[in-house]
């Protein structure tokens, strides 16, 4: 949940209570379609449930909040994927059947579905665990109700027709988490802070000026890494797995002090929540507002013009909490007949949930 405990005080859950629940929830699905008759091998169950364990395996510290900030152009899901194969050489190939899954390649796509796509078990564990920690009960799901819903058909993961309306709740419930939550103006706002604060850590420490970090934040202040050092470098996945949030928030309160103006000042409003004011607006009217709100900031704190971006910048929040073009969700019929639910009459997704929303918005410091 990254910053999100700035404003939901209970969100302290960890990835690692998360990929249990989705292992959990992965086992009552693969049972469910077992007990209706669809094939499934005792080597494809266990595969499939080490894929969802390690779906996650790539997120670094403070989850989504910093995947570009250490790293650069290397998704989570290339790291999972990387990490995934080292632990198959280690293993001598016991998780062939798992990436095969993972990377849709297997002869079964519900497999893979399961795994990753718009109705997966991943999603059904996610939104009911932030909804518990939280306290936003508009993210509560009828998970076990999806779950007993599930079909396979040509091979396909699909919804029983009984299940449209458990199935419009969870895309609605995604879509309300997503913005009460996940996309709040205040984990925005911290967010953005830390992501800054990163980005001028790695600036200086490229540079050359010496800064405390830990051995693992070290390697990533003082190195430009890639996809090709990952790709190529076993010692770049050590390292990553050494990193976690204490590594950051340690280093964080310790540049609270440090000479430079930009990064002390950036750790101690993080440190002591005194938190960037975010605005929403229209694209069209920020060019004047962002050189206001900077020219003030530099009289206020004497920043350049270059300093003053890490304290005044733009940046969207989109959602698109149902995405037609993606993979669907395929409702099957009693007749056989199979439909995407954002095609279904009066279905409630068709007319509002499948279209994208995208806000603007400016970060600066209240002044």
């Amino acid at each position: 949940m990254a910053l999100a405990h700035l404003v939901y005080p209970g969100a302290m859950h960890t990835r690692f209570h998360h990929s249990m629940g989705a292992y959990h929830l992965m086992s009552c699905a693969l049972s469910e379609l077992k007990s209706k008759g669809v094939a499934i091998t005792e080597d494809e169950e266990v595969a499939a449930k080490m894929a969802i364990l390690l779906h996650d395996i790539g997120h670094g510290p403070y989850s989504h909040a910093l995947e570009h900030a250490l790293v650069e152009d290397v998704s989570h899901e290339e790291i999972s994927q990387l990490l995934m194969q080292s632990l198959n050489r280690e293993m001598n190939g016991a998780l062939n059947g798992t990436l095969e899954i993972f990377n849709d390649r297997y002869h079964k796509p519900f497999l893979h579905q399961l795994v990753s796509s718009q109705l997966d078990v991943d999603r059904m564990d996610y939104l009911s665990r932030d909804s518990f920690y939280t306290g936003v009960s508009e993210g509560v799901i009828s998970y076990d109700r999806i779950i007993k819903m599930l079909t396979v058909h040509n091979g396909e993961l699909m919804v029983e027709e009984k299940g449209i309306y458990s199935i419009e709740k969870f895309i609605v419930a995604r879509r309300l988490m997503y913005w009460q939550v996940y996309l709040h103006k205040t984990v925005l706002s911290a967010e953005n802070m830390l992501v800054k604060v990163l980005h001028r850590a790695k600036a200086l420490a490229i540079s050359g000026v010496e800064l405390f970090a830990s051995p693992a934040l070290r390697y990533f202040l003082y190195n430009r890494i890639g996809r090709k050092e990952f790709e190529n470098d076993e010692e770049c996945l050590l390292q990553f797995c050494l990193l976690d949030d204490y590594d950051i928030m340690g280093a964080i309160k310790v540049w609270t002090g440090h000479t430079d103006k930009v990064l002390s000042l950036l750790c101690q409003w993080l440190v002591n929540r005194q938190l960037f004011k975010v605005t929403f607006m229209e694209e069209a009217e920020a060019e004047g507002k962002v050189t206001e709100l900077k020219d003030k900031v530099k009289k206020r704190w004497g920043l350049t013009d270059e300093e003053a971006g890490y304290f005044v910048f733009t940046d969207t929040a989109s959602l698109r909490a149902y995405d037609d073009h993606d993979e669907k969700i395929n409702i099957l019929f009693r007749d056989g007949a199979v439909r995407d639910i954002s095609s279904i009459d009066n279905a409630l997704v068709s007319h509002t949930l499948a279209r994208p929303i995208k806000k603007f918005y400016i970060c600066h410091p209240k002044i």
